[in-house]
């Protein structure tokens, strides 16, 4: 499924969209600094009903919001170094205990998502839209 955003409220449809589509409790978001990652995980927690003010977890690494349908943990995993430090924030735990886990920069944890049902999307900015590919 693709999109692309021309403008702020056009993020809107896209997280309708794919909170419409979510079959699974593991959601990747890939896309390069300033892409729209965040910017798409606030417009998807308002849409499923989060009255938590959603930031990026640079520095915390993982967020915790609450919605209607249960907890949603929103990762960025970027700073971290390699896989051991993964686990030792304990993603494992978050990932068994969430309606929804939200992971930016996922790259480093990737290959420990084998065998396991994810969604993935990319963000392309292109210095006038952004692309998106959601599966």
């Amino acid at each position: 499924m693709q999109f692309t955003i021309h403008h702020m409220e056009d993020w809107q449809s896209v997280a309708e969209t794919v909170i419409s589509r979510l079959q699974h409790n593991i959601l990747l978001l890939k896309g390069n600094l300033g892409a729209g990652k965040t910017t798409f995980t606030q417009f998807l927690l308002k849409n499923l009903g989060s009255p938590d003010e959603v930031n990026s977890p640079t520095y915390s690494i993982v967020n915790e919001y609450n919605t209607p349908k249960g907890k949603v943990y929103h990762f960025d995993l970027y700073r971290l170094k390699n896989i051991e430090e993964a686990y030792d924030i304990g993603i494992e735990e978050y990932l068994d205990n969430a309606f929804l886990c939200i992971i930016e920069w996922p790259e480093i944890y990737e290959e420990d998502l084998h065998g396991l049902t994810y969604h993935e999307m990319s963000i392309i900015n292109t210095g006038e839209v952004r692309e998106i590919t959601f599966r």
